[in-house]
């Protein structure tokens, strides 16, 4: 038996910057993301999309990435740590670009969040790490982009999230949809 997901890593920044600060734990508002962090709140708080329309939907709450992801982009000699990204949540054992839209993730022993979507890598990256964005978005063997820069999700239930929690994964009713950029 494989050993559950677990946290290894937790960040948040209350200002609009690229990396956020690693903290030991989160506290996740229902509806609204991460407690003092800058995108916590019902509408979107993205700069450019809330420069679009900033009445919209904030499907982009809780950004989470595979710490496996952060190893390979290291050991390509492009060393990123937890938190470098702006993801609040980093974690070891699921591979979060495989699932379905609509998986709940249970963080920890209170905390449940919705997986939206994927997340957008843009320039900012690059200007970051050179050489990092082509590491997010490389090209399939049909020449399709592959987004690979962490998933999206809203929070369902409030709590605490603490480094070291375990995470289950609980897949939507079939038909299942591809996570596609929010």
């Amino acid at each position: 038996m494989s050993a559950a997901p677990v946290i290894v890593a937790l960040a948040r920044d209350g200002g609009h910057r690229f990396s956020k600060h690693p903290v030991p734990d989160i506290t996740l508002i229902a509806g609204q993301g991460v407690l003092g962090d800058a995108h916590c709140g019902v509408t979107v708080k993205h700069r450019s999309r809330v420069a679009r329309d900033p009445s919209q939907p904030n499907l982009r709450q809780v950004h989470l990435i595979g710490a496996e992801l952060l190893d390979e982009v290291t050991a390509k000699g492009l060393p990123v740590a937890p938190g470098e990204m702006g993801e609040n949540v980093t974690l070891r054992g699921l591979d979060l670009l495989s699932l379905p839209r609509g998986t709940v993730l249970h963080l920890g022993h209170e905390a449940v969040v919705e997986l939206t979507g994927l997340r957008n890598p843009c320039a900012q990256i690059d200007a970051f790490r050179p050489g990092l964005l082509a590491e997010m978005l490389p090209r399939g063997p049909e020449g399709q982009v592959i987004r690979r820069a962490g998933v999206m999700a809203i929070v369902l239930t409030r709590g605490v999230v603490h480094v070291g929690d375990t995470v289950r994964a609980i897949l939507p009713a079939p038909p299942h949809q591809p996570l596609i950029p929010v």
